[in-house]
């Protein structure tokens, strides 16, 4: 019995491994190159209740910042996140958050593995319109 349980775990393990292979973001570290900050900038539209999510590819383990660069109108308020991209299912898990970001906040994270996160952004209910939002998201 036990033996077949073994053997299901690892066929499993198999069909996960192959299954994760056409991730087209990276799963082991680039060591090839010295690191080089990258920044990337993505700019939305937040409609009330709403989220938007942008997935970016980490190569090296280091210092993750997202900003909250500019949001239109300014003296709003909404959420910000910092969290780890699922693929398959095209969600973001928030690992870091800050509820009450206005624009200019900063979130800042390490990446231990390399991999797939995402930066969020969500109306925590104060909106009364859509707005205008950029974020930038600095990785190694």
């Amino acid at each position: 019995m036990a033996r077949t349980t073994l053997s299901a775990v690892a066929l499993a393990a198999v069909f996960c491994a192959a299954a994760c292979s056409s991730d087209p973001f990276p799963t082991a570290p680039d060591t090839s190159t010295p690191p080089v900050a990258i920044t990337e900038t993505f700019d939305g539209q937040l409609t009330i209740n709403g989220g938007v999510s942008h997935p970016f590819p980490v190569t090296r383990i280091g210092s993750v910042t997202v900003t909250l660069a500019a949001v239109d109108p300014t003296d709003v308020t909404i959420g910000l996140s910092l969290g780890t991209w699922n693929n398959a299912s095209g969600v973001c898990q928030a690992t870091l958050s800050n509820d009450t970001a206005p624009g200019g906040a900063t979130i800042v994270g390490t990446a231990s593995v390399v991999g797939a996160f995402c930066a969020r952004v969500y109306d925590v209910g104060k909106l009364s319109r859509s707005i205008l939002y950029t974020v930038n998201v600095t990785h190694f």
